[in-house]
């Protein structure tokens, strides 16, 4: 039963990721003129600015992780209150606006070129922190509904077993080791490929 409330848990993130990527994509389209013509979103002056810089990987990596972990640990502690599962619903469909938003600028404003660079932008962490964070997704909603919703008897008494909370910490523990490696990635490794690939703009 549990694992299929995980199927079918999956499957209503990844619609509320494609609602969100769909509204994202709609609004800069309907939005020509505020998003291309006036907006400096991965402008020429932003492009030139990445290219210029080169953060070291020890003065990213402090900043990357911070982001991280709060972000996980801010859906760990709303997971067990009421408002977690409307929260992590807004949170994904938030996501995809923001991917879909970025998404159509880049093509937009540089076509093909626009796509690697999204791709540059998110390898090689991304290998890592996409499995985290819908592992951290499903993790939640989990929890969330072992708290509050309506089950069988043999869950309501799972409510209360020091077992269950205990599997839910390593659970948690093993998704933020991989959230921290993604990071470690994304502060050491990903800055050279976005360097090498922003050189065709």
């Amino acid at each position: 039963m549990r694992r299929q409330f995980g199927i079918k848990n999956g499957y209503y993130m990844a619609y509320l990721f494609m609602i969100g990527l769909f509204i994202g994509i709609l609004l800069v389209n309907l939005g020509h003129e505020t998003w291309i013509k006036n907006g400096s979103l991965l402008g020429t002056e932003m492009m030139s600015r990445l290219k210029s810089s080169r953060p070291a990987g020890e003065g990213l990596v402090g900043y990357v992780l911070r982001h991280r972990l709060f972000t996980g640990c801010l859906l760990c502690l709303v997971s067990t209150t009421l408002i977690g599962m409307p929260f992590l619903c807004a949170y994904i469909c938030y996501m995809g606006l923001s991917a879909g938003c970025l998404l159509s600028v880049a093509v937009v404003r540089y076509g093909i070129r626009g796509l690697l660079f999204m791709a540059a932008v998110l390898f090689p962490q991304a290998l890592l922190l996409v499995p985290a964070y819908i592992l951290l997704f499903l993790w939640a909603a989990d929890l969330n509904r072992t708290l509050y919703a309506r089950g069988t008897q043999l869950e309501g008494y799972e409510r209360y077993s020091s077992r269950f909370y205990l599997k839910k910490g390593a659970q948690i523990l093993s998704i933020m080791t991989v959230v921290i490696m993604g990071c470690l990635l994304e502060s050491y490794v990903n800055p050279s490929i976005l360097h090498f690939v922003l050189k065709i703009f």
